[in-house]
């Protein structure tokens, strides 16, 4: 068996698509965000049964998946569809290790059966608007605590942190699916909570079952992105993307790409193309800022 490398010269041949987290507070704008883009190109996979901000959009062309729906259709639960429509999209998983495992060879040949040949929908959409992380992780919770593992096996009582663990477990491998999509866009949407810490100092959450899954996600996709409301020097709130991790306001945010800058205009279609322009350049600041006191020199070394 040949090792094909990439390269400079054949990356682009081999673009594997961005995959992004956008966050925000309710109402922000998240979901209105599909309008920035081509809807002849862009799947809208609707966990949220959210499609009211987006009627002009779907009017115009776009496509949209209602996963509940489908659910009802095949008496199936919502993660169940949940886990089928990321395994129909994005084909069999290496890191399942037998037929057993969910995005294992034998669960796409499954929901190929089920569901059909999904290359006509991945030759014709290139980008995959995924609403929300926030709505998936309550319908992957609802079916963890239904698992044995959610149950003690002594006293066959409900077990929270079993029920905690596999949700983890399970959220992990769905964003992990996606983020393997080769040759496409995918896009997750996420509510951001803005909450306390123990010493009463705000802090931004994404609002997702179990903290497991919130303090995973940021290693797994390449994009992380706020939309925030900001205010400008004369108190006037305009909404942005928040985009580096060192950002005043304490949003989460992450740009592997590194080539946006910390707050760009909150257009997704300019942002994406942004990236696809591989403008490169480092985000992080190297250069000690003024009035930092110098760091002392580490001591010569002795024998």
């Amino acid at each position: 068996m040949g090792l094909n490398l990439i390269s400079v010269g054949n990356e682009g041949a081999n673009n594997g698509g961005i995959k992004a987290v956008v966050l925000g507070k309710s109402g922000i704008g998240k979901t209105t965000q599909l309008k920035t883009l081509p809807p002849d190109s862009t799947l809208f996979i609707d966990h949220e049964a959210g499609d009211l901000a987006v009627q002009e959009w779907l009017q115009a062309g776009g496509a949209r998946i209602d996963v509940f729906e489908k659910a009802r259709e095949a008496g199936w639960s919502a993660w169940d569809m949940t886990r089928a429509i990321a395994c129909w999209l994005g084909g069999p998983s290496p890191l399942a290790m037998n037929d057993a495992d969910t995005y294992s060879k034998a669960h796409y040949k499954a929901m190929c059966d089920a569901l059909g040949d999904p290359a006509p929908v991945l030759d014709r959409f290139k980008t995959l608007f995924v609403d929300s992380i926030t709505v998936v992780s309550r319908a992957c919770f609802a079916w963890a605590k239904t698992q044995p593992r959610a149950f003690s096996e002594k006293t066959g009582k409900p077990d929270i942190r079993g029920a905690y663990g596999l949700l983890k477990e399970e959220m992990v491998g769905w964003l992990t699916q996606w983020q393997h999509v080769r040759g496409h866009d995918v896009i997750m949407l996420g509510i951001l909570d803005d909450v306390k810490d123990d010493f009463n100092r705000q802090t931004w959450v994404p609002q997702i079952e179990g903290s497991g899954t919130a303090n995973a996600l940021p290693g797994i996709v390449d994009q992380v992105i706020t939309m925030a409301e900001l205010k400008a020097e004369d108190g006037t709130p305009y909404r942005a993307f928040v985009c580096h991790t060192l950002n005043p306001w304490g949003y989460p945010a992450k740009d592997r790409s590194t080539c946006l800058d910390m707050v760009e205009e909150p257009n997704l279609g300019k942002l994406l193309a942004k990236i696809r322009a591989n403008g490169r350049k480092s985000n992080l600041t190297y250069q000690m800022p003024a009035g930092t006191a110098a760091l002392p020199q580490a001591a010569e070394a002795t024998t």
